[in-house]
This record gives C-alpha cells, sequence and structure tokens, in this order.
C-alpha cells in the first residue's frame, strides 16, 4: 500500500505535485494503472489509480473513498519541550506520529536549553510519518508558546504533568481511563521548575510518573504516548 499526503484534494482527480510524482515513478516505478492510496489528513483515504505516470505531473482518479480511517475514540494531546539537539526532539515527533497522536505543542519552560524550532521541517517529518505508517490523521503541530501561558489554555479532557520531583504522584497506566482525553506536559532536559510544576497544579493538572527510570525528554513523551495508546487497546 502507497500512501500519499493529499491536503488539497478537492475531487475524484488530483495531481500530484512533481516531488511526489518523481518519487512515484522513478522510485516505485509505478505505472499507469497501479493503484495507490491517498489521504487528506482529516481521516478520508482515498483509493485511486494513475491515469497517467508522469515523472513531472502525475495524475489519479479516486475509485473509492474511506471515511474515517482510523479514527480512534480518544485524543491526545501532548505538549513538550524541544530538546537542546533539535534531532532527538524530530525523532519524538516522528516516533509519536507512528505510535498515534493527535495534536503536539511545544513549550518553552524556565530550564529550556532550545527557544528556536523551524516547523516548517518539523512538519515534513511529520508527514513522512504519517505516510509510513499508513494513517489517514495527520497530527496538528502548534506554534511554540512559553508554559505559563500553555496551562491556561482550555482542554476537554483530563491533564497530567510527568516530572521528575519526589513528590507524591500517581503512575499514568493507573489514572487514565480508556477512551478518556489526554493532555500531558512533557518537560525539559532540565525537568519542570518547582515554580512551573505548582502552577500547573493550580491549573488543574494531576503530576505523574511514567516509571522508575529517569527518561530523556524525547523518551518520555513516546512513553507517555504508547501508554495511552495502549491502554485505549486492552
Amino acid at each position: 500500500m502507497q500512501l500519499f499526503y493529499t491536503p488539497d484534494i478537492i475531487s475524484d482527480t488530483y495531481k500530484l505535485d512533481k516531488e511526489e510524482s518523481t518519487h512515484c515513478v522513478r522510485v516505485l516505478r509505478l505505472k499507469e494503472g497501479s493503484q495507490i492510496y491517498m489521504t487528506d489528513g482529516r481521516g478520508n483515504l482515498y483509493k485511486a489509480q494513475l491515469l497517467s505516470a508522469d515523472p513531472k505531473e502525475c495524475i489519479a482518479e479516486v475509485i473509492e473513498t474511506i471515511p474515517d480511517f482510523g479514527k480512534k475514540n480518544f485524543y491526545l494531546h501532548i505538549a513538550i519541550a524541544p530538546t537542546k539537539n533539535i534531532d532527538r526532539f524530530e525523532w519524538f515527533l516522528e516516533k509519536a506520529t507512528e505510535i498515534g497522536i493527535d495534536e503536539i505543542t511545544p513549550i518553552y519552560c524556565e530550564h529550556s536549553e532550545r527557544n528556536i524550532i523551524k516547523p516548517e521541517r518539523l512538519q515534513k517529518i511529520i508527514t513522512a510519518a504519517l505516510k509510513q505508517s499508513l494513517k489517514a490523521y495527520h497530527p496538528v503541530l502548534n506554534e511554540a508558546v512559553k508554559f505559563n501561558q500553555f496551562i491556561q489554555s482550555f482542554f476537554e479532557g483530563n491533564k497530567y504533568i510527568a516530572h521528575c520531583e519526589d513528590d507524591e504522584k500517581l503512575s499514568l497506566q493507573s489514572c487514565y481511563k480508556k477512551n478518556e482525553n489526554a493532555l500531558i506536559l512533557i518537560g525539559p532536559e532540565g525537568d519542570f521548575s518547582i515554580t512551573e510544576i505548582k502552577k500547573s497544579i493550580e491549573n488543574n493538572f494531576l503530576a505523574i510518573s511514567l516509571g522508575n527510570s529517569r527518561l530523556r525528554t524525547e523518551t518520555a513523551g513516546i512513553i507517555a504516548c504508547h501508554t495511552i495508546n495502549l491502554l485505549n487497546e486492552s
């Protein structure tokens, strides 16, 4: 199954852009009459057939539309501090998309060591992971925001903050219930500050643990993402 991301599809005939067309013909060796799949990233999966196989502009015709492909009964939003080494943050985005995530917000915290990101590159990484993992829902990547501003935003569901302080905390798997929407905060390499933890709890975030090990930021994000998905499969 070859999946192409076509967010602007509006009719039964679609022209792939030059990059996708070149990949289609030169790399995948697809020809006229070959079957492909496309998604708008909003849950629609389109089964299509190539009418032309031109490396500059392939034309595909939709022969079947599958709505709500892979739709879940829960919503997962992870707000995470970008790592000092941007490769680690990009790895998180890729793997979280493959596992299953709905929304990601980069947050700048007191101990953050990175305050600049390139959203265009990050979007490309998410899109590539979407196609590789055959998903029809494209995760939302929000603009980066400061921690204090973010924790005051509305979220319809349960809110959690994962931190490393020795305070009393519940494990994520013990307090999360299947099919619930979840917002999880993951801090920077130096963890959240005491002040940030206190403010988050004042804003109705529940302090949680992701296990006994001290995890890197990107690893903690993946553990949180995988835990929520796994609990919803049980």
